[in-house]
Order: C-alpha cells, then structure tokens, then sequence
C-alpha cells in the first residue's frame, strides 16, 4: 500500500509550513536521520519569477529545507537548469531570500557518474551528488510539456543529466516518445527519490514547460514516496486518463507501480485543465514521411518580430536544426525531431508549436491511436 497524499493551500496561506510537514511526514520522512545528506532537487528550469509557475516555488522549497534541518541532516539543493545561470535562477526565482538565515547548500550539479539504469540505455551518466546522497527528495512543479504531455515527478528527475547531456539524449531517442518516456522511467528508478513532491498551488497550463505556457492557480500539493503513483494520480486529478501519459505507460511496463494506493487529503477533479495538443511525431508510409513532416507533422514555430535573436534556441537545439539572420530564426523542418527544446527553454516565449491544418484534418485517420 502506499500513500499519496493531497492538500489545499496557497503561497500566502499561515499553514503552508505545517501543511509541508504534514506530508513529508506522511510520504516518509521519518526516514532521514540526523547527519544524512540530503539532496533536495527543485525544478529549476531557468531564470524566472515565482508568478510564472515555471520553477518550484521558493516558499515551497524553504518548507522543505526547514524541516530537513529540523531532522539534523546535511542539506542540499541541486539541479542542472535548462538554460540561464543557476546563480541567476536563485536570485530571480527569490530562493536566496526565502531561505535567507538557514543553513542550506546551494549548488548546480556538476560532476557526473555512469550508472546502469537498464536496457536498453545500460550505463548513462547522471548526477554525482543525486547518486551519491543518502537521500533524495524530489521537489517538482505541475507544469504541461509540449512534448511529454505532462511533466510531474517522474519527469522532473531528468535534471540529474547534468548540462548539455539533456538535448543528447533528446537526439538518441529521436521522434520515439515511448523511449525517451522509458529513459525518464529508468533515470527516476535509478536515482530512487525517497519522497516526491509536486507543486500545483499554482501550476502551468496550455504550451508548458516554459515561457509560453500559462500560470493558473489550482492550489494544490500532493506528496508521495512513490513518484509513478503520485503522477498517476495527479493525471486523474486533472481529468486526464494516465494512459495518456508516456512515462506511466513506461513505469506499468517496468512494473513500477503499486498494486495499492491510497489517497488521503481533499482534491476535486479538474475538468477545463488545458493540456497542449500533442500531435504524432509521424505519419503514413515512410516513403512520404519526408513531404509529411515538412507540411502535416505538427512544428515549432516562432514570431519573429518578437524574438529577440537572443541564441538560446539554437544553441541547445540537439540536432542544430535552426539557423539565424538579421531577419529572425528559420527551422529546417527535415531535421527537426520535435522535441520542442527550444519551446521549452526560450527566454521570451515567443516559440509556439504548431500543426498545420491538413494535418489535423487527416491525423484521425491516417493515425488514429496518437495520443
């Protein structure tokens, strides 16, 4: 049996502390003992304020903090952020003053070590300081993905590839969501958090993770020392069928999902939750998958007279398939594999995906069971 728990509060609530302690004690905390190291890792994507629901939020993050030290443990907060200096992430996202007097360790990963997380990846290299902590605990955000759908708890683990390994795994496993949802699986059992937390007090809806995607206040936290039955449960919550997650899909295949799971806390299903559209990767016989891809497949597509040519999306594209000229970015729509990096990283939010109308006309029939 294991428990996942649910609460209602909001940033400014008198109680979000005790409500915190409340289901870290429930998800497991009496676990860590005085003199563990304890790693807490946040989603810290890139550089933005509390208010745009990219990033965990610091009040959140302190609770945490606080009651880790109230154990006597050693604690550090980690990540490897999409884009944006983590320096520059602390300061922007109010970390720093949040947690301002408490004895916490603030610092990007850095270090990697190989670890077999099975096949058929075998030994990837991820974080040090994830591996190597007495315990783990993952502090997500409930954000959409244009790519993933979702990204919950599992997928929050995937910050324990340290830099620019993120768009080379995004490169290996190419228009394959199935195999990059099974990576993110293996990534999460291999770092084995002991609890997961995801901050939904105010989650990000429409053309998430980043910039263009939309804050909404739902006022909800849910915690379990499961990450794979939280994001199942967290999908119904948001009147979404887990089937249609890949990285549930993945964990049911690898057998990581409990038999039993209680729910405790108040929480009411959401019906107007709005979820991007997914689009297939690609369609019909492969003879035509060039000519569909360029025309039918679904693509990001940018508003060149707001960007601002600042060169993230093409730095981190993993397979450079956008150029640049005085006139704004072009995509080479043969080359790209869809996984909207440059959605999810740019600083402005001025990318959007995209699926161009033939597409959504013919998808029904020529892929009926995309999700």
């Amino acid at each position: 049996m294991v428990d996942v728990l649910f609460k209602n509060t909001s940033y400014v609530a008198i109680d979000l502390k005790d409500t915190l302690y409340e289901i870290m004690d429930g998800a497991g905390g009496d676990r860590i003992q005085p003199g563990d190291r304890v790693l807490i890792k946040p989603n810290f994507l890139m550089p933005a304020g509390p208010e745009r629901a990219i990033t965990t939020h610091p009040l959140v993050l302190k609770a945490v903090v606080e009651y880790v030290l109230e154990k006597g443990a050693k604690t550090v907060v980690s990540d490897s952020p999409g884009m944006g200096s983590f320096e520059k992430i602390l300061r922007k996202g109010g970390y720093l003053e949040a947690t301002g007097g408490l004895d916490v360790i603030f610092r990007p990963f850095r270090e990697s070590m190989g670890v077999d997380i099975g096949e058929p990846f075998g030994v990837i290299n991820l974080a040090r300081e994830a591996l190597q902590s007495d315990f783990v605990i993952n502090l997500a955000k409930l954000k959409t993905h244009a790519q993933m759908l979702l990204t919950l708890g599992v997928k929050n683990m995937f910050g324990c590839v340290v830099g620019l390994k993120k768009p080379e795994w995004h490169l290996k496993a190419g228009t394959d969501r199935a195999m990059f949802a099974r990576l993110l699986v293996q990534i999460c059992r291999a770092v084995a958090p002991g609890i997961t937390i995801v901050d939904g007090i105010t989650a990000l809806e429409g053309q998430g993770p980043g910039k263009s995607g939309t804050a909404r206040e739902l006022g909800l936290i849910a915690g379990s020392k499961n990450a794979y039955a939280l994001d199942m449960t967290l999908c119904k919550v948001l009147g979404l069928d887990p089937a249609r997650l890949h990285t549930h899909r993945a964990a049911q295949e690898l057998g990581l999902l409990p038999e039993n799971i209680n729910l405790k806390g108040r929480f009411h299903i959401l019906d107007d939750f709005v979820f991007p559209d997914i689009g297939p990767l690609t369609m019909g016989p492969k003879m035509l998958h060039g000519f569909m891809r360029r025309n039918m497949i679904q693509k990001p597509r940018v508003d060149n007279k707001a960007c601002k040519l600042c060169g993230e999306c093409w730095k981190y594209c993993p397979v450079k398939a956008i150029s640049h000229s005085i006139k704004g970015i072009r995509f080479n729509y043969d080359t790209c594999i869809r996984c909207y990096c440059c959605l999810e990283i740019c600083p402005h939010g001025v990318i959007r995906m995209q699926e161009p109308l033939l597409g959504k006309l013919l998808r029904p029939y020529i892929h009926p069971s995309d999700t």
